[in-house]
């Protein structure tokens, strides 16, 4: 199985988005209690597994998810999942399984995942995947949820295209392109020297993650910003999709430019 887990923005501002990764889940959620939305031809399947506070919550997801929906539509195109499946967990412990377990404090702070219990990206076939919340999340603003919730509905729609050996940042970057507003940089964020993140940077715990999610939602905003959201699109698909080359040959391919000279318009970009 493989998890996709978006983490929730601070609460003092929607500005900061925590890190994105790959586990392993465990436990169904077999005789929860169900409800269905349609929003236009895609029917938004809700279920809450820790009564009236995971209700609340999911009352506020379905106010929302019409326009994640129309937000990643408008970047993604139409062709993914009709069926959306959205959980709420009732406990910080039913969180924990669906997101594949694991201490306490490796969680903590994480609103939401994406859990699919079968990729073949070949086939672009995708079996028993949905949204989870974490209880926490009740606790956003409904600013700070509509940004989890159309990050999280990214992944959802672009799980079908995107193997598992997929550079993470790229496919973090492009979630946070699509579900954050666009804001200025603020020039005292940027490192020096400006460069692209790891997989790795993202792994890493306090400051230097969430500088490294910053970076590559700033690439993403760069590359949308100059070539146009479409060829942000084909660089998603030339560095994460199936048969995928390395993030310099698409970059290349893609953009029409060596990387080193993409790296010096993105400074420009930033500093501007």
């Amino acid at each position: 199985m493989i998890v996709a887990a978006a983490v929730p923005f601070d609460q003092a501002g929607d500005s900061k988005a925590r890190h994105a990764q790959l586990v392993t889940p465990a436990r169904s959620q077999a005789g929860a209690g169900a409800k269905s939305l349609v929003v236009g031809d895609r029917t938004v399947r809700l279920v809450g597994l820790g009564g009236p506070a995971s209700d609340r919550l999911l009352s506020r997801v379905a106010t929302n998810i019409g326009t994640a929906i129309k937000a990643v539509e408008a970047f993604w195109g139409v062709d993914w999942p009709r069926e959306i499946s959205v959980l709420a967990a009732g406990s910080d412990e039913q969180f924990r399984a669906a997101a594949g377990g694991g201490p306490p404090s490796q969680w903590a702070d994480i609103a939401a995942v994406t859990v699919a219990e079968r990729v073949d990206p070949v086939h672009r076939v995708v079996l028993g995947q949905r949204i989870v919340f974490a209880p926490g999340a009740a606790n956003m603003n409904e600013g700070a949820l509509r940004i989890v919730l159309t990050h999280e509905l990214f992944h959802y729609a672009a799980r079908p295209y995107t193997t598992s050996d997929a550079p993470e940042w790229l496919t973090e970057g492009v979630a946070d392109f699509v579900a954050r507003p666009q804001t200025p940089v603020p020039a005292d964020a940027l490192p020096v020297p400006l460069t692209l993140p790891t997989d790795a940077d993202l792994e890493a715990p306090g400051p230097q993650r969430s500088l490294a999610y910053d970076r590559a939602w700033w690439f993403a905003r760069f590359v949308a910003d100059t070539y146009g959201a479409p060829k942000l699109r084909d660089l998603y698909l030339a560095s994460c999709g199936v048969g995928h080359t390395d993030v310099p040959t698409a970059v290349h391919a893609v953009l029409d430019i060596d990387p080193a000279g993409l790296l010096v318009h993105w400074h420009q970009w930033a500093a501007r």
